[in-house]
């Protein structure tokens, strides 16, 4: 097993290395000038100058790539202050010149152009509005899916169960960003007299007079527009599964003996119908988050997706790459602990 994750964590680091080079060179062709944003129109040359220095944007580009990837990576060589210490606060490895170490330290995702801030600062402080979102939105999606998958399984070829086929397969065509804002402008917007939902809010939001305090029902808007299209699977991957098991021979001899309906479908088919429903479940956390991006910008909901595509629409590189390298390495731990799990749930599950 520990030869499998060293594979699967080198793999990830080649995957982290990919998205990097992606994201840099994508970032080199969109229009506009950080330095020009900054400086504002009526700055002189010799401003703009500076602030490309500070930045580090005067520098050609294989430096500024170069320089980049030294900082992210968990492993670079930096400068030494005058006590011989590496300045990152890392552990200084192995002294390389009287200036410079090579340092082994936590990747350094630099400072925001706009508000000089550490990058990382940025994505922990929105970390958690998006981790929320994508657990509301899974939690949704199973305890929905679920139920409604089987309800379709106990009444094959019914009306019950063409509808929600029929809507199942609507939720998985129709793209998230088309089904948010259907849902935002219909539940938060037209009918919210009815609904009592607002159209923007956060989890926590701070009144003068009570503090600050959790807000639970600006959740369920983002939340069902995140989770439609997972919920649209799980429908037809509980439907399935159920079918499949409620022919089975042992489904036959629980009934032969007895047993109620109620019993037969919830101690013995549905928990054997749940695996493939689990296995898909459990992999989509990362994706959730990675998906909620327009979700959150639509919802003005504070998040990496909307923190990300404010940067994108500021020309904010080092936000809009930390959040991408953020979000890819998030991909590759969850991937590996979802193997390693699979495998120690299920021993016919063999790591290679």
């Amino acid at each position: 097993m520990l030869g499998f994750i060293l594979s699967r964590l080198w793999q990830g680091v080649l995957v982290l290395l990919g998205v990097a080079l992606t994201v840099f060179f994508l970032f080199q062709v969109l229009p506009g000038d950080p330095v020009a944003l900054l400086a504002g129109q009526r700055s002189d040359a010799a401003t703009r100058a500076a602030i490309a220095q500070d930045l580090g944007l005067d520098q050609p580009l294989p430096v500024q790539l170069l320089g980049y990837l030294n900082d992210v990576s968990p492993v670079g060589v930096h400068p030494r202050d005058s006590a011989g210490v590496a300045k990152y606060g890392g552990l200084q490895v192995l002294p390389l010149s009287a200036e410079r170490a090579l340092v082994l330290k936590t990747p350094y995702l630099r400072r925001s152009f706009q508000s000089n801030k550490e990058v990382l600062d940025i994505l922990l402080d929105h970390f958690t509005g998006t981790l929320w979102l994508a657990l509301a939105a899974m939690l949704l999606a199973a305890v929905v899916g679920i139920g409604l998958g089987m309800l379709a399984a106990l009444r094959p070829h019914s009306w019950l169960d063409r509808v929600l086929v029929s809507t199942s397969v609507l939720g998985i065509s129709v793209p998230s960003f088309v089904a948010a804002i259907l849902i935002a402008m219909t539940f938060g917007f037209y009918w919210s007299r009815w609904t009592g939902l607002n159209l923007t809010g956060q989890l926590f939001e701070t009144d003068p007079f009570t503090g600050r305090h959790l807000v639970l029902k600006n959740l369920l808007l983002p939340a069902f527009a995140l989770g439609v299209r997972p919920l649209a699977v799980i429908v037809q991957l509980t439907r399935s599964s159920m079918l499949d098991v409620m022919s089975q021979d042992y489904i036959r001899t629980a009934r032969a003996k007895g047993l109620s309906s109620y019993r037969t479908v919830l101690g013995h088919a549905l928990k054997n119908a749940l695996n493939p429903v689990i296995t898909a479940v459990s992999g989509w956390l990362a994706s959730l988050m990675a998906g909620a991006f327009f979700i959150e910008y639509i919802f003005n909901w504070k998040g990496l997706g909307t923190v990300t595509l404010r940067a994108v629409e500021n020309l904010d590189f080092p936000v809009v790459m930390g959040a991408t390298i953020f979000i890819a390495a998030l991909f590759v731990v969850v991937n590996i602990v979802v193997d390693v799990l699979y495998a120690v749930l299920d021993p016919r599950v063999k790591l290679g």
